[in-house]
């Protein structure tokens, strides 16, 4: 019997680490080394650099024994050296390693300390090999064909090229020799004296023209941000996903000082139109800064013409920015540098604007915005509808862009509960919410500035809201449900998925249809104790480990958890809130994309998707949604007002350095959710606490 061909596959990426300052990562094993699993290297912006890198003291490996994250751009490994001890059983030799990552370059220190009497002489030795591969010739298992890398030592170090892309290596007080290939070794003689340390260090700089983003300079908005809690969950997963989201702020080439978030490590370092926008607008609690700069960043892109081989229109918010075309080895898919190809992004512009200036965002800045609003309103009605049906429907006509172009855009996402994949164009049922609250939330900006249409786009959410109930529910014996999407022939998709869980707080289901959908979301089928499936247990295309067919993603969970929040499901909420600080535990906090969809009766802890991005903006910026449906937080800056309902799930709860107005402050409630302390009134805000 002869075996099964074996193919590529994209790498594995659940047990390796990674230092990162966007748009530069570094992915080791846990020693530090890398070159062992086809993941490992120094990337920068789309190429990986490095795809080998190895340490050895005295001739042979360090044995490590531990590694910590300082933060995203920081990792610290501690290995023994025991060919360089004594005779006793207490190791006595230390290796302490320090990288450090930023925006084109990283540095090691590399320190070896002795507790013995007498000094130590050995030697370091790091080998380092250049690779230049594209990024995503490496997540589709394969070697980027035909890479030349011309290599030049000189009295500075070790200069590599390949195409427009340099990078320097330099290690003070190494000899240095560099082979045909480029195989550098850096060799240094030390002597560890008594009682004592020795450290040397190199770094590694890096150059990319061609690329169109680069990482951003200064702090966060969320710097001093912190939450305490009975729960330390929820303290634990909040702190670690404000350091990561810092690694992941970007900026373009073209708007240098407009900040985003780039959507995750380590594929994804670029400016995604849907990832960025849901990322700032989870942290809107925060401060409006980021909302404004994303806000800008693509309103500067946002479509002018019809153009079929890049999906853009007039008034369409892009999809994902890249310095050249993306080929993704494997798939018939070939991607514009600047490519549209997205349904909901657009309402999602919108969206974000409106809860913005309900957070506070200047009106300045809101009224340089309007005439993209404008055009990006028009988009929904005139492009958006492509069939006249009075839907937002999407179809790839291109042959090799995305097939699927709503949040779930794999290929096999949108299917029937019998397996059939949907035929296009496709309705999804999210998208219609999302144009729902667009409509009413760009007239009441359209009214607050003068502006007129206001009353249009109110009619036109009303009779939307009209034909999305008449023609998605399905009536099942476990009660009526949203279908997930009207196909081609506007028959509904009757899988059940967690996108109904993105109708809860839009304003398109009356109570009654709430009610279902939050019945729905914490059954069995959908709640695996460690979030929310993305498709339900009894659909035929189910499979735990299935990208969108059954995994869990933490910020679908959480836009799930903050419409039951806005809607009233509080006790629903805190099924699935418990549901994502189990699994940040068992992520040790540093959420990834997505998980396995197996339950907490198959598994005590949550089950890694082996190539899930960690860190993930949306995954990250999720915590700070969960804090706010905590808190319930509803702002209302043109009435300056802040109403606060918070629901006692976590305990005692602590938040210091939330924004609302332009105001920093402190929310402390007790257990049972009362507020003890609001210092917000202590700056004049007024605010309503509404408690039942």
């Amino acid at each position: 019997m002869s075996e099964t061909p074996q193919h590529p596959h994209q790498p594995l990426l659940h047990d390796e680490l990674v230092a990162l300052s966007a748009p530069t990562q570094v992915w080791s094993s846990p020693d530090g080394s890398l070159g062992s699993r086809p993941l490992h290297g120094i990337y920068h912006s789309d190429t990986r650099i490095v795809g080998a890198l190895t340490l050895l003291v005295g001739g042979q490996v360090p044995e490590n024994i531990s590694h910590s994250v300082t933060d995203a751009a920081t990792l610290r490994f501690v290995s023994l050296l025991r060919h360089l001890d004594g005779r006793g059983a207490d190791p006595r030799v230390l290796l302490n390693r320090v990288r450090r990552v930023r925006d084109g370059r990283v540095t090691e220190t590399i320190e070896l300390t002795s507790a013995i009497t007498d000094p130590i002489e050995t030697t370091v030795t790091l080998e380092l090999t250049p690779s230049f591969d594209i990024i995503h010739d490496v997540k589709g298992g394969v070697h980027t064909p035909d890479v030349v890398v011309a290599s030049v030592l000189d009295d500075v170090g070790v200069h590599y090229s390949s195409g427009a892309i340099t990078a320097s290596f330099s290690s003070a007080g190494a000899d240095l020799v560099v082979d045909a290939n480029g195989l550098t070794t850096a060799r240094w003689n030390v002597t560890i004296p008594s009682h004592g340390s020795v450290s040397v260090s190199w770094e590694l700089d890096i150059v990319d023209p061609s690329a169109v983003v680069r990482g951003a300079s200064g702090a966060s908005d969320w710097t001093g941000v912190t939450a305490r809690a009975d729960d330390s969950r929820l303290g634990a997963w909040v702190d670690t996903a404000l350091k990561d989201l810092a690694g992941l702020r970007m900026v373009t080439r073209d708007q240098p000082d407009d900040v985003f978030l780039a959507a995750g490590a380590p594929w994804f370092f670029t400016l995604f139109g849907r990832d960025s926008i849901w990322a700032a607008r989870m942290l809107l609690p925060l401060g409006t800064g980021l909302a404004g700069s994303t806000l800008r960043v693509l309103a500067a892109l946002q479509g002018t013409e019809t153009v079929a081989a890049t999906a853009e229109q007039p008034g369409k918010i892009m999809h994902e920015l890249r310095p050249g075309t993306l080929d993704m080895p494997g798939e018939e898919t070939s991607l514009p540098p600047l490519y549209y190809g997205t349904v909901d992004a657009t309402a999602l512009w919108i969206n974000l604007l409106h809860d913005a200036w309900k957070w506070g965002m200047p009106d300045a800045e809101v009224e340089a915005l309007l005439p993209n609003l404008e055009t990006a309103l028009v988009w929904m009605r005139s492009y958006g509808d492509s069939d006249g049906d009075g839907f937002l429907e999407y179809v790839d006509s291109t042959g090799h862009g995305l097939a699927n172009q709503g949040w779930k855009d794999s290929g096999d996402s949108i299917q029937w509960r019998d397996g059939r994949l949907s035929e296009g164009p496709i309705a999804l049922c999210e998208v219609q919410a999302y144009a729902y609250e667009a409509a009413i939330g760009g007239a009441a900006l359209l009214d607050h500035f003068g502006r007129s249409g206001g009353a249009g786009w109110r009619d036109w959410a009303a009779a939307l809201k009209t034909r999305f109930n008449e023609a998605f529910w399905i009536e099942s014996p476990d009660g009526a449900y949203p279908a997930v999407a009207l196909d081609a022939h506007k028959q509904k998709v009757d899988t059940v998925t967690s996108n109904i869980g993105h109708l809860l707080g839009t304003g398109i289901l009356d109570e009654e249809g709430s009610r279902l959908v939050a019945k729905r979301l914490v059954s069995p089928e959908l709640s695996s104790g460690y979030g929310l499936r993305t498709m339900s247990t009894d659909s035929a295309g189910y499979w735990p480990l299935s990208y969108h067919g059954g995994s869990v993603w933490t910020h679908d969970t959480a836009i799930a958890i903050a419409g039951l929040g806005r809607a009233g499901f509080g006790a629903e909420a805190a099924i699935l809130i418990e549901g994502l600080l189990r699994t940040a535990e068992g992520f040790d906090y540093r959420m990834p994309e997505l998980h396995s969809g197996h339950s907490t009766e198959e598994t005590a802890t949550p089950i890694p998707y082996p190539a899930a991005c960690r860190p993930q903006a949306w995954s990250a910026a999720s915590a700070v949604a969960v804090i706010g449906t905590i808190l319930g937080l509803e702002p209302d800056a043109q009435a300056d007002e802040l109403r606060v309902s918070p629901l006692p799930i976590a305990g005692a709860l602590d938040v210091r350095g939330l924004v609302f107005g332009g105001r920093s402050f402190e929310l402390a409630t007790d257990a049972s959710g009362a507020v003890n302390r609001n210092s917000l009134l202590e700056t004049g805000a007024a605010t309503l606490v509404a408690k039942e």
